[in-house]
């Protein structure tokens, strides 16, 4: 009988990080989760863009063509930001022995908040440039998000990382390289916190209740929904081993305190989120020659 049978817990999918090994090459499932996860938002965020009755008096102040524009914007966004996160608050020792990992991004280590002011940034940028609407900008790339979130914890769970604390209950699993003791498998219950719920929650926001009328009202719960799961999840998982838990707490943890201004920051959206209407854009005219 297995370890995991003897437990009398689930037994852990070995699944191979890489899917595909071309000669030196190897395609792993956690650079195709962030294909995926771009690519699905892509596509939604062009739905919710180019959908005018989601929008007063349908008219959008952003085109599908914006969101085009947006992707390799947004895609710097995530991974620049998403890598010095993590290096800034979870792993800079490391990194200041062993610089070049920090260029090894296939092995993981990419935050979700370092990836948050990443994008954040790049929408900034954008919307100065390309004169788009900063924060009906950002309710559309917030409705689009879970996806990325969906996928990148799926890949977090088939790399065998980010394991939660052990525990008890019958759909525990012993991961591979956690020890002997059954945990709880966080990783899904994050993909279906922010990701699964996250997602409908917002999709009815913006497909029954007219969200998209009230720019960063669909941010602003995006962004408190998130933390509120993150912080609901961080009790279940274990924090990371160079960081432990702070302050000594035995409970508290970087992704807590780093939640924590999320939830603020979503209140103050939503509390100051008006009604607005915008008119149509004017078609840009040929340059003269």
């Amino acid at each position: 009988m297995t370890a995991s049978a003897l437990l009398g817990v689930l037994t852990y999918p070995a699944i191979d990080p890489v899917f595909l090994q071309i000669g030196p090459i190897a395609l792993r499932w956690y650079g195709l989760a962030y294909v995926a996860g771009i690519l699905c938002g892509w596509l939604y965020g062009r739905h919710l863009a180019g959908t005018p009755g989601l929008w007063p008096n349908g008219v959008s102040p952003i085109t599908r063509t914006d969101i085009d524009d947006f992707i390799v914007w947004i895609t710097l966004g995530i991974v620049a930001g998403g890598r010095i996160g993590s290096i800034l608050f979870y792993d800079f020792d490391r990194v200041v022995a062993d610089p070049l990992s920090a260029l090894r991004i296939w092995e993981g280590g990419m935050s979700f908040h370092g990836g948050l002011i990443g994008v954040t940034v790049a929408m900034i940028l954008f919307c100065r440039t390309h004169k788009v609407p900063l924060f009906s900008l950002i309710d559309v790339v917030a409705a689009s998000v879970p996806f990325g979130l969906f996928f990148g914890r799926i890949a977090n769970f088939v790399n065998g990382e980010l394991w939660g604390a052990p525990t008890s209950v019958p759909w525990a699993m012993v991961f591979p390289h956690a020890g002997p003791e059954p945990r709880h498998p966080s990783q899904l219950y994050e993909a279906g916190l922010e990701g699964i719920v996250l997602f409908l929650i917002l999709r009815v926001m913006t497909h029954r209740f007219g969200a998209l009328g009230r720019p960063r009202l669909v941010g602003g719960a995006f962004i408190l929904l998130y933390g509120c799961a993150r912080i609901f999840v961080e009790f279940f998982r274990m924090p990371d081993v160079q960081l432990g838990y702070l302050l000594g707490t035995g409970w508290l943890t970087m992704g807590m305190v780093l939640s924590v201004p999320m939830l603020l920051i979503g209140l103050w959206a939503i509390a100051t989120a008006r009604p607005r209407a915008y008119e149509p854009r004017p078609a840009e005219t040929p340059a003269s020659a």
